[in-house]
C-alpha cells in the first residue's frame, strides 16, 4: 500500500514526467497523446514521493498501466490533498488516481470510474494501551489523530459526533504525532496502517479491534461530464484486470492478502 518508510516530506506541487508506457504500446503511443494525472504523493503505500522526488506506489503503477492500455503517455502531477479536486476542475490535470474514495459529496463535483480498490479502516494505538475501539465513550474521550478531508476522519466524526480528532494535512504527520506519543490513537485506511507498523517509528503499536468495513470503494476521478475519458479509463481498467496486470500490481504492493474480493 514494497512498503516505503514514512517520514516522507509533503509533496511539492509539480509535474513529474514519468513515462507510463513500455514495450510495443509505448512505441505506438502518439507523441501528442498525454494524460495528466493528479496524485497526492504523500499517502504511502498508495502514493508517495521518493528521495529523488519521483513518485511511487500502487496508484502510480495503476495510472501507468492505464496509460499503457490507452496507448498514451502519463504526466504525474503531485498535488496537496485538500486542493486536488479544485485543481482537477481548473484543468491542472485530467484525472485523479490518488486512493480517492467514492462519496456522495465528491460525486457532485467529479465523475468516478469503476472501483480499482476496496478499502477498510482500522484504529491504531500502543500495544499496551487499553484503548477500546468498541466503546463510544473511549473514542469520544481519547485524543485521536487522522488526516483531514479523508474517509477516515469523516467516518469518525459522523459515527462519533462527540469525538474531537486532531486533523493533519498529511497522513504522514498524523503518524508522526502518534508515534511520538502526542495522541492516544489514530484512525487510518488499513493498508497505510500496516505499512506504518513495519516502520521503525511504528514498532510498539498495533491495530486495535477489527477492520471497519464501510464499503469504501476507491476509483479514478475525472471532471464532471468528461464521459469520453471516463469510458476510456473504464475500458482500460477492464483490460488490466483481464490480462493479469492488475493482480500483479496488487501483489507487488500488498501481497496476496491484499487482493480485494471480487476484483480478481
Amino acid at each position: 500500500m514494497k512498503f516505503t518508510k514514512f517520514g516522507l516530506m509533503a509533496a511539492a506541487i509539480g509535474v513529474f514526467g514519468l513515462s507510463a508506457c513500455s514495450g510495443q504500446n509505448s512505441e505506438q503511443a502518439s507523441n501528442d497523446a498525454v494524460l495528466r494525472i493528479g496524485t497526492e504523493g504523500a499517502y504511502a503505500p498508495f502514493n508517495f514521493t521518493n528521495p529523488d522526488a519521483s513518485l511511487g506506489g500502487f496508484d502510480i503503477d495503476i495510472a501507468q498501466a492505464l496509460c499503457d492500455k490507452m496507448q498514451t503517455k502519463c504526466e504525474i502531477v503531485a498535488q496537496d490533498w485538500d486542493g486536488i479536486i479544485p485543481a482537477l476542475k481548473t484543468g491542472k490535470f485530467d484525472a485523479i488516481v490518488s486512493a480517492m474514495s467514492v462519496t456522495p459529496e465528491r460525486s457532485e463535483q467529479v465523475d468516478f470510474s469503476q472501483p480499482y480498490y476496496i478499502n477498510s479502516l482500522v484504529f491504531l494505538a500502543k500495544n499496551q494501551s487499553n484503548f477500546d475501539p468498541t466503546s463510544a465513550k473511549a473514542i469520544e474521550s481519547a485524543k485521536i489523530v487522522a488526516q483531514r478531508s479523508t474517509i477516515s476522519s469523516q467516518w469518525l466524526t459522523q459515527t462519533y459526533p462527540n469525538s474531537k480528532p486532531q486533523l493533519y494535512d498529511t497522513l504522514d504527520n498524523a503518524f508522526i504525532d502518534l508515534g511520538n506519543g502526542r495522541a492516544d490513537a489514530m484512525i487510518s485506511d488499513k493498508l497505510p496502517a500496516l505499512t506504518w507498523l513495519k516502520s521503525d517509528i511504528g514498532k510498539g503499536f498495533e491495530i486495535k479491534g477489527g477492520d471497519i468495513d464501510i464499503n469504501d470503494k476507491i476509483a479514478v476521478a475525472v471532471d464532471k461530464g468528461n464521459d469520453e475519458l471516463l469510458q476510456k479509463i473504464n475500458t482500460a481498467l477492464d483490460a488490466i484486470k483481464a490480462d493479469g496486470t492488475y493482480k500483479q500490481i496488487v501483489i507487488k504492493h500488498f501481497g496476496e492478502e491484499g487482493m480485494p474480493q471480487g476484483m480478481e
